[in-house]
């Protein structure tokens, strides 16, 4: 039995590029000091800053407008200059901006260098997704992904559950562990990945669909957008008002809060890969979207049960991150085969301008939720939100290009 286990575990993780494993090497890394958005909003209203919700809730909308600009900007730069330096920018100038941003105490200022920091960190993004378009297939483009969010959520599993011990001693240290994981593997990036990746041509050529085109005339794609961007606004709830909630209203501590967090990408570590390997021969990748989603929109009313306060969280999470898995590595599939080598760096753009305008209107209009109304109001209106978004792509299943070639 352990052996049949350890056999599709190797079958689901073979036949990957050694560019895909070293990109995704350099996110574990980056992604292991992840400690300064998930506790971002507690540092805030905590007694450091003292701070409303609503103003934490502006700093996230601050940080999401910073991802917006900075997506674009990243995903142009990709297009004209290769996904190399864009990557190796990112990263370093990143990691100084965590560091210049724990030692600020000006809410005003707070305000300014976060959104310089989103705006070089998130550029990282679509550079980061084309370089994974490029050096995948089609047949294994998925679980390629799949392993890049691997190495994010393992990252994150770390970053978590260490942040949440870390907060409880110091809310700075969070910025300074961020800043130094972000320059460590700024040094990987340039010692490991070689600029001259972007210019070479991989061994197969791939005819997808809208060569030439426009990301931004491509009618289905911002359909697709939009879409992305309300199931982005709930799912960006867990960095923003659960941690709040959970401390709140289920009177659980930060350590308590981290650990829970990083259940999240334990999970995603160790059954994603082999979920996807089996789901992608489906090929039913919108079904398994909208399945996702309503598994999603599931995840808000059972923190409204009554029960233990532990038992209700890790309900919570668990049904988030089962939907969050069987969602997220097809709709990166859906961007990548309508886009080619020459307009990947749009497509990319925009599916990443699409979270960061989530986090420009999801966290102030939750935030004023919350104070005009209630917890309960708003996660009732997330679970509606993403029955919105299910069916909307209900309607886009209709489009044919979403198949493979």
């Amino acid at each position: 039995m352990l052996t049949k286990t350890l056999d599709i575990y190797k079958t689901s993780f073979s036949g990957l590029s050694k560019e895909v494993w070293l990109l995704s090497l350099i996110m574990l890394v980056n992604r292991s000091g992840t400690m300064v958005l998930p506790f971002l909003t507690l540092y805030l209203t905590g007694p450091d800053m003292n701070r409303s919700l609503s103003d934490a809730g502006f700093v996230m909308a601050l940080f999401g407008l910073g991802s917006v600009l900075g997506a674009f900007i990243g995903g142009k730069l990709s297009d004209r200059s290769g996904f190399h330096r864009v990557q190796l920018f990112s990263l370093l100038f990143g990691g100084i901006l965590f560091i210049v941003l724990g030692q600020i105490k000006s809410y005003h200022l707070i305000c300014v260098f976060t959104f310089l920091l989103s705006l070089v960190n998130e550029s990282f993004r679509p550079a980061n997704s084309s370089a994974i378009a490029y050096f995948s297939r089609s047949q294994n483009r998925t679980r390629s992904y799949s392993l890049n969010r691997l190495a994010i959520n393992l990252g994150w599993a770390v970053g978590a559950s260490m942040g949440g011990l870390v907060a409880a001693y110091n809310y700075e240290l969070l910025f300074w562990i961020d800043g130094i994981t972000n320059l460590f593997a700024a040094a990987l990036f340039y010692f490991l990945f070689r600029p001259a990746g972007d210019k070479s041509k991989p061994k197969e050529t791939e005819h997808l669909s809208n060569v030439n085109h426009s990301a931004y005339r491509d009618k289905y794609y911002i359909l697709f957008i939009v879409l992305v961007s309300l199931f982005a606004m709930g799912f960006f709830q867990l960095f923003t008002t659960v941690p709040n909630y959970m401390r709140d209203e289920l009177k659980l501590n930060e350590p308590f809060i981290g650990g829970i967090m990083a259940i999240n990408g334990l999970i995603i570590v160790l059954i994603e890969m082999v979920l996807i390997y089996h789901l992608e021969k489906k090929n039913r990748n919108m079904d398994l979207i909208i399945l996702g989603l309503v598994l999603c929109a599931l995840a808000f009313p059972i923190m409204l049960l009554p029960g233990p306060s532990k038992l209700v969280a890790l309900g919570m999470i668990l049904m988030m991150t089962i939907g969050e898995i069987i969602t997220m590595p097809f709709m990166n599939t859906y961007w990548t085969l309508r886009s080619n080598d020459s307009n990947r760096g749009q497509y990319a753009a925009l599916y990443t301008m699409a979270w960061g305008f989530s986090q420009v209107v999801g966290p102030y209009v939750s935030a004023r939720i919350v104070e005009e109304s209630s917890f309960n109001t708003l996660y009732l209106s997330m679970t509606m939100v993403f029955l919105v978004c299910a069916l909307g792509f209900q309607f886009l299943k209709r489009e044919a290009r979403f198949t493979k070639p």
